[in-house]
């Protein structure tokens, strides 16, 4: 084990996929036990037998970051350890305000997995008090608030333009194109010199073929972008306009979804049209925005 730990305590890599480690989940499943039972943080590190690290010894935040590790309650990656009634309960004990919770409802969670800063490309930071954020030590933290409000509030409008808009998403492309390169060209008129003056055998001159053939599929392009927009179209067609942030649609049109510092977001669809949601600064107080109505246009396809 490195002295860093990259997998979570409670789990390992096994055959290129995170499993459970029996002795680690044990440990897990006691310290969530005794903490309900009324032990602080700093006894239950204590008297933990199983070794965070094999360079590390316990101590009261690395129980405390077991308590509010989201991951136990089990996702695509990492099996279910702890039970979402356990992990709010322990959660609920650690403060009194819900709101210090680090759970992120499922609507969020989407969008989350979608949503990465402009700049950097790096995925958003939620934090507790459920304003969003770019954390990427390389980057520069947001000069302006962005709310869960604001942020669905602005992929729906997005999403509520393109129903209304289907033309937004239009982006026709050729399927597939071939452009021949001076080395191409080349090979081409080397074999046609020795067809013309006989100069290599049949069976060299086929080789010399087949090999420009496979030169000359490693130079042909093919896009999808069409078959790609029919399908978006497709998803949108007939649909009634939203009033709730309709998850399942997101999923299945929308690539990623960008954050900038000058608080612009913007969705990129599969087909790679980018829609943007346009929102100014309020100078009033320094650090808010607010989405325009209706504000939202095709930046690119």
């Amino acid at each position: 084990m490195s002295k860093n730990r990259r997998i979570p305590f409670g789990y390992m890599m096994q055959n290129g996929i995170i499993t459970t480690n029996p002795a680690e989940v044990l440990a897990v499943l006691t310290i969530f036990s005794e903490y309900m039972a009324g032990k602080s943080l700093v006894s239950i590190a204590i008297n933990m037998k199983v070794p965070y690290n094999e360079d590390n010894i316990w101590n009261k935040n690395m129980v405390k970051r077991v308590l509010e590790n989201e991951k136990y309650l089990g996702t695509n990656t990492y099996p279910q350890l702890i039970s979402e009634d356990i992990f709010i309960a322990v959660n609920e004990r650690k403060s009194a305000k819900a709101t210090s919770l680090c759970i992120v409802p499922d609507e969020l969670k989407e969008v989350r997995n979608l949503t990465v800063c402009k700049e950097c490309g790096k995925r958003l930071f939620r934090t507790k008090s459920e304003l969003w954020d770019c954390r990427y030590k390389y980057c520069h933290p947001y000069l302006f608030k962005l709310t869960d409000e604001m942020l669905t509030g602005a992929i729906l409008n997005i999403l509520y333009t393109v129903i209304a808009n289907p033309v937004l998403i239009e982006a026709e492309a050729t399927v597939s194109e071939y452009i021949p390169t001076s080395e191409i060209r080349c090979k081409q008129s080397e074999i046609d010199r020795a067809i013309d003056n006989g100069t290599k055998t049949v069976e060299e001159i086929r080789n010399d073929i087949l090999r420009l053939a496979g030169l000359k599929y490693k130079h042909c392009t093919y896009s999808d972008v069409n078959q790609k927009t029919e399908l978006l179209k497709s998803l949108i067609n007939n649909r009634e306009q939203l009033n709730t942030l309709d998850i399942g649609l997101l999923r299945s049109c929308v690539k990623r979804i960008t954050v900038s510092h000058s608080c612009v977001i913007e969705a990129e669809f599969i087909n790679g049209v980018i829609i943007k949601n346009e929102t100014e600064r309020n100078d009033d107080n320094g650090n808010g925005c607010k989405c325009k109505d209706n504000s939202c246009q095709a930046a690119s396809c």
